[in-house]
Order: C-alpha cells, then sequence, then structure tokens
C-alpha cells in the first residue's frame, strides 16, 4: 500500500494523475464519436491547428486557454462548412485548414526563438507542468462536456449516424456539429499538457476503437470507452512514474497494449465460433 501511495506525497502528482484521469475520460467519451463518425484523422489535425493558436497566444499574451480555445474551435468550424458549402472532402479539408494553422505556429517560433523550449511541452507533454488552476480547468471542462453530451444525447446519436435523416426528423445538424466542434476544442486543449499534440490523436481513438472491438452496443461503447480512457490515465501515470517514461507516451502505449489484447479475445472468439459452425454443419 505505501507503495502505490508514495507518488502521491509529490504535488506534481497528484495534480498529474487527477488531470490525466479525466482527460483520458474525457477522450474516451469524445472518441466514440469522432470513430462512428469516420473522422479519426480530426482529433490529430485539430490539434495541430490548436498548437498553432497556443503559439499565437504567447506571442501575443493572451491567456493560453481562451485564445487557443477559440483557434481551434474556429478551425473546427472552418472544416465543417467547408465540407459542408464545397466539394472538398473532410480529411482534405482537414489537411489545408490544420496544416496551414500549424504552419503558422511554427512561423513563429522561428521567428522569436526564445519561445521554442516553452513549446516542447505543447508537442510532447509535460506533467511537471500541470498547476492546481489547470486541474480546475480540466474539472470544468469535463462536466461541460459531460453535460452536453448528456443533454444532447439523442441529437448527437442521430447526427452521428445519420445526419441526413436527422434534418429531415427536424434535427439541426449545422448547430449539433458546431457544438460538437466547441466541446472536441475544449477537450484538446485541456489535453495538451498531459499528452502533447503528438499524442492526443491517439487518445481519443485507441479506447473508442478497443472499445467498439468488445461490444455492439452504443451505450455500452460510451461507457466502455470513458473507462478504459480513464483508467489508463490512472496506470499511465503510475507506470511513467516508476519506470521514468514521459507520462503521454505511457499512457498512448498503454491504450495500445489494451487495444491489442482486445483484438487477440476477439479473434479467438471469432475462430471459435466458426469452428463451432463447422461442427454443427
Amino acid at each position: 500500500m505505501d507503495v502505490l501511495l508514495q507518488p502521491f506525497q509529490f504535488e506534481f502528482f497528484r495534480n498529474g494523475t487527477i488531470t490525466a484521469v479525466l482527460v483520458g475520460g474525457l477522450c474516451g467519451l469524445i472518441g466514440v464519436y469522432i470513430v462512428l463518425r469516420g473522422m479519426s484523422y480530426i482529433g490529430h489535425g485539430l490539434s495541430h491547428a490548436i498548437f498553432g493558436g497556443a503559439v499565437v497566444s504567447f506571442v501575443m499574451a493572451w491567456n493560453f486557454y481562451v485564445g487557443a480555445g477559440l483557434w481551434g474551435f474556429i478551425a473546427a468550424v472552418l472544416i465543417n462548412q467547408t465540407v459542408r458549402r464545397t466539394r472538398i472532402s473532410a480529411d482534405a479539408a482537414i489537411g489545408v485548414i490544420t496544416t496551414a494553422s500549424f504552419a503558422v505556429g511554427v512561423a513563429l517560433i522561428s521567428r522569436y526563438r526564445r519561445f521554442t523550449r516553452s513549446f516542447d511541452a505543447a508537442l510532447f507533454g509535460n506533467i511537471l507542468g500541470v498547476q492546481q488552476e489547470d486541474v480546475w480547468v480540466v474539472v470544468g471542462v469535463t462536466l461541460m462536456v459531460a453535460g452536453i453530451i448528456f443533454f444532447l444525447y439523442k441529437q448527437l446519436l442521430f447526427t452521428t449516424f445519420d445526419a441526413e435523416v436527422a434534418r429531415v426528423y427536424g434535427v439541426k445538424t449545422a448547430w449539433v456539429d458546431t457544438l460538437f466542434a466547441l466541446v472536441l476544442a475544449a477537450a484538446l486543449i485541456v489535453s495538451m499538457q498531459i499528452l502533447g499534440v503528438t499524442l492526443i490523436a491517439a487518445a481519443l481513438v485507441i479506447p473508442a476503437i478497443t472499445a467498439r472491438l468488445l461490444t455492439d452496443s452504443f451505450n455500452r461503447m460510451i461507457l466502455l470507452s470513458t473507462l478504459l480512457g480513464a483508467l489508463s490515465g490512472l496506470v499511465g501515470m503510475y507506470l511513467s512514474y516508476y519506470v521514468d517514461v514521459a507520462s503521454g507516451a505511457t499512457i498512448v502505449l498503454l491504450q495500445a497494449t489494451l487495444f491489442i489484447v482486445a483484438l487477440a479475445i476477439t479473434s479467438v472468439q471469432k475462430r471459435a465460433a466458426r469452428r463451432l459452425m463447422h461442427t454443427h454443419i
């Protein structure tokens, strides 16, 4: 027991663990909608867009969460509007808008070289930099996202599976997509400190895909993906402390391991089912 509680004597570990659990669960929750919408690439792209917004916020001396969050929200809305109003595909729109935004950040960093070290944390995560106020921001965003998904559960579900039919039944899909863009941008902003830009996409997608392998029920998929994300955040923090490896990388590697285990289990089950079928035939 003492071994398990030992890391909690450090404030950075307490703050980091709370944040990692919340961020893991949050990414797992939102990831279900992203995977089922076939938008797995948007997490990777939008995180790079937000990096550009983070650099601009730093240079302009704006509040990080406000500046980067607004930048990410605008990028997400632009992607949705580009896909809706043109014949450009979603992956192409994501590629153009998010890489351009990332390039803005890189250009500013190359111009103001003294800021380069500060944004290593944005790229790869920095658990040591998680402060008490960051924890409260993550708690606030988590509650906001959970509340939005709870109250708009049916609209989000309908829009995710068949947007055209949803419009026929009176669901304001454009408004739902805009709100989801806000939710996604907020989640990515608070995830950056733990996971970094380079690993956020994996944390969004892997728990949801793992849950999809284990169940066909949407409700169970939501619960399982959120649980896997939160659990991997907790265990990943412990592992990163004892093996002295970056927390974001440890969390994502743990999630990848869980995915491989789930894939193996489902493969064995399918083979067993086929053998059973052949024996009956």
